[in-house]
C-alpha cells in the first residue's frame, strides 16, 4: 500500500505523472523476458509464460490507445471548450458556456468509464500472471525432490540475496519516512494555496480549469498577492523540492539493488536449470510488482478525469448560471488570463500522454520479440550473451522523478 500512496501524491502535482509508465513498461518485458530464458528447459512452464507474455503485449497495445484518448481529450478542451468559454464570456454568453461545458463533461465521461475498462483488464490480467507463477513454484517442488542440495556457490548468492534483501528493507524505510514528510509539507504548502487563492479571483478562476496544484503555485508567482504570501510559496516549494530531491536519489538506489537482486537471481537460476530443478519465479513477482503499479497510475487517472468532470460542472454554477460575473471587465480579463495559462498545461498533459503511448506502442510490437525464439534451442554461449543483455537494459533504467501528490480536494 505504500506505493499506492506515493503515486496519489504523484498524480495530482504534475501533468507529467503519467510519464512514471515509461520506466514500468520496460522492466515488465525485460523482466519477462529474462523468466522466459529461465524456463528454457521446460517446455509447459515455457508454454505458460509465452501465453502471459503475449497477454501483456495485447493489453499495453490497449494502454496505447486509452493514453491516445486521454490526448484527444485534453485536445478538445484545449481547441474546442476553452476558445468556446472565452468566446461565451466576451460576447455575455452564459447559455453558449453553459452548452459546451455539458458536452464537455460527456467527453470526460467517456474517458473515465475506459479508464475504468482498462483497470479491470489489468486485474484480471495480474491474476493470471500469479496463477501462472503459482503454476511454476508448484512444479518446482516436484523437481526439487530429485535434487538433493544446490550447489555451495548457489548457496552462497542466496545469502549474497539476503543481504541484499535487508540494505533494500533499509531503502525501503527511508523511502516510507520521506513520504511522510512530502505529504506533510505538501498539504501545508496545498493549505497555503487554497488560501492565496481564496483572496485572489484570478487564482480562483486558475483553480476551476487546472487540476494540477504544482501549476498553481508556479502561477502564484506571476500575480500580485498579499505581503509576505510569494515568500512563503517560494520558501514551502523550496522545501518540498529538496524532499523530492531525497526520494529520487532513495527510489534509484531502490532500483539499483533490484537490478543487482535480478543479476543475482537470474544467475541462480542458471544453476538450478542444469541441476535439473525449476528456478524459483522471482522475476514473475517482480512483473506482478510493476502491473500493480501500472493500475496505480491508472487509479490516479481516473481520479484526474473525475476531478476534471467535478471541476466542470463547478465553473457551470458558480460562473455562468450567474450572469452578474460577466458584466465585471476585470474578470473577463482574469478569466481569459487563466484559460490560457490551462490551455498550455493541458497540452503538457498531452504531450507526456503521447510519450507514453509512444513506449507502449514500442512495447506491444518490437519488446516481445524474444518469444519467436525457442529458448531452448539456444546454445550457452547465446543464452549467456542474451542475459547480458537484458542485464544491460535493466541496468539503464532510470526511475521517474516526479513531485509530490496534490490533486485538489
Amino acid at each position: 500500500m505504500a506505493n499506492s500512496k506515493e503515486l496519489v501524491q504523484l498524480s495530482e502535482w504534475s501533468p507529467a505523472f503519467v510519464e512514471e509508465l515509461l520506466p514500468v513498461s520496460k522492466q515488465v518485458s525485460l523482466l519477462f523476458h529474462i523468466s522466459y530464458l529461465c524456463l528454457a528447459k521446460f517446455p509447459n512452464l515455457e508454454r505458460l509464460l509465452r501465453k502471459r507474455a503475449v497477454e501483456t503485449q495485447m493489453l499495453f497495445g490497449s494502454s496505447e490507445t486509452l493514453l491516445l484518448k486521454c490526448v484527444g481529450t485534453g485536445q478538445n478542451l484545449v481547441s474546442s471548450l476553452f476558445p468556446m468559454l472565452i468566446v461565451a464570456i466576451e460576447k455575455n454568453k452564459p447559455c453558449l458556456a453553459i452548452r459546451y461545458l455539458e458536452k464537455s463533461r460527456t467527453w470526460v465521461h467517456d474517458i473515465i468509464a475506459d479508464v475504468e475498462m482498462m483497470m479491470q483488464s489489468y486485474t484480471e490480467h495480474n491474476n493470471n500472471v500469479a496463477t501462472t507463477t503459482s503454476d511454476i513454484i508448484t512444479e518446482k517442488s516436484d523437481t526439487e525432490k530429485k535434487t538433493v542440495q544446490l550447489s555451495q556457490e548457489d548457496q552462497a548468492m542466496n545469502e549474497t540475496i539476503k543481504k541484499l534483501d535487508e540494505e533494500l528493507a533499509k531503502v525501503e524505510k527511508e523511502l516510507e519516512e520521506n513520504a511522510k514528510m512530502i505529504n506533510a509539507k505538501s498539504q501545508e504548502l496545498q493549505s497555503h494555496i487554497k488560501d492565496v487563492t481564496r483572496k485572489n479571483s484570478g487564482l480562483c478562476l486558475l483553480m476551476s480549469v487546472v487540476p494540477f496544484i504544482g501549476a498553481i503555485t508556479k502561477s502564484i508567482y506571476d500575480v500580485t498577492i498579499g505581503p509576505g504570501a510569494a515568500e512563503k510559496t517560494i520558501s514551502l516549494q523550496t522545501q518540498v523540492d529538496q524532499l523530492i530531491s531525497e526520494k529520487s536519489n532513495l527510489k534509484q538506489k531502490q532500483w539499483d539493488i533490484h537490478g543487482k537482486k535480478i543479476g543475482y537471481h537470474l544467475k541462480s537460476a542458471k544453476l538450478q536449470i542444469d541441476l535439473g530443478a525449476i528456478p524459483s519465479p522471482v522475476h514473475l513477482k517482480e512483473v506482478q510488482r510493476y502491473l500493480s503499479k501500472i493500475l496505480q497510475i491508472l487509479i490516479q487517472l481516473k481520479k484526474l478525469w473525475g476531478k476534471v468532470e467535478s471541476m466542470l460542472e463547478t465553473m457551470k454554477q458558480k460562473t455562468f448560471v450567474n450572469e452578474d460575473l460577466i458584466e465585471d471587465p476585470d474578470f473577463k480579463d482574469q478569466f481569459v488570463n487563466s484559460i490560457q495559462y490551462a490551455s498550455q498545461i493541458w497540452s503538457d498533459f498531452g504531450g507526456s500522454c503521447i510519450k507514453c503511448a509512444q513506449m507502449f506502442k514500442i512495447q506491444s510490437k518490437d519488446a516481445y520479440a524474444f518469444l519467436e525464439i525457442d529458448p531452448s534451442s539456444l546454445s550457452d554461449d547465446v543464452w549467456e550473451k542474451e542475459y547480458d543483455s537484458v542485464m544491460a537494459q535493466l541496468q539503464e533504467i532510470k526511475v521517474f522523478e516526479g513531485g509530490p501528490i496534490a490533486i485538489q480536494e
